[in-house]
């Protein structure tokens, strides 16, 4: 789905996006954001309540939109466009050129399917597709603030490990594609 105000709010600044974020995800990369001015967040929390979004606001250092607020104008002077409404983030991925995943990590592929690096917290053992990624050199899993910054002074300031991370994510979920059907078909036959 091709978002024409995400479009535009993005024009071709480094972006970020944060996708089923909770509140501690969010004082690990709001505070990046806040001290990074070159680069712009989408933040897509998990839970769309107006107490939550406040909160994620009142951490805000730098201008911000909410979506459903969103026009012409006023995405242009954000530097953080808030996601105030469901249905969007898989689409909104394709803007991005870090994910960060919060709760729905078994949502990384949404994300690696763009061909972007893709970042969550320390408890991904559950899922495959995290582990997988881990192994892949597509993911990489924080614990704290100071792994984050690393990770994304990295990934923002070399250019070909970002897009080389990206490109194993991609790589990942290419060559995976369709192994349930080939799964079903070794099953049916």
């Amino acid at each position: 789905k091709y978002l024409p105000l995400v479009e535009k709010f993005k024009a071709h600044s480094p972006t970020f996006v944060a996708g089923s974020s909770w509140g501690p995800d969010e004082d690990l990369f709001l505070e990046y954001f806040n001290t990074h001015p070159e680069m712009k967040l989408i933040i897509a929390p998990h839970v769309i309540d107006e107490n939550h979004l406040v909160e994620i606001i009142g951490k805000l250092k730098r201008p911000y939109v909410r979506y459903t607020r969103a026009d012409e104008k006023n995405v242009l002077k954000a530097d953080c466009l808030i996601i105030d409404c469901y249905g969007l983030l898989s689409s909104i991925y394709r803007y991005g050129e870090i994910a960060y995943i919060g709760v729905g990590i078994h949502n990384t592929l949404e994300a690696a399917v763009y061909g972007i690096p893709v970042i969550f917290g320390p408890k991904y053992q559950k899922f495959m597709e995290a582990v997988q990624l881990l192994e892949a050199k597509g993911a990489y899993s924080i614990k704290n603030y100071e792994e984050l910054e690393a990770l994304l002074d990295r990934l923002f300031s070399d250019k070909a490990f970002l897009s080389e991370t990206g490109a194993n994510a991609g790589y990942y979920v290419t060559s995976n594609a369709g192994a349930t059907e080939r799964i079903l078909h070794m099953i049916n036959f």
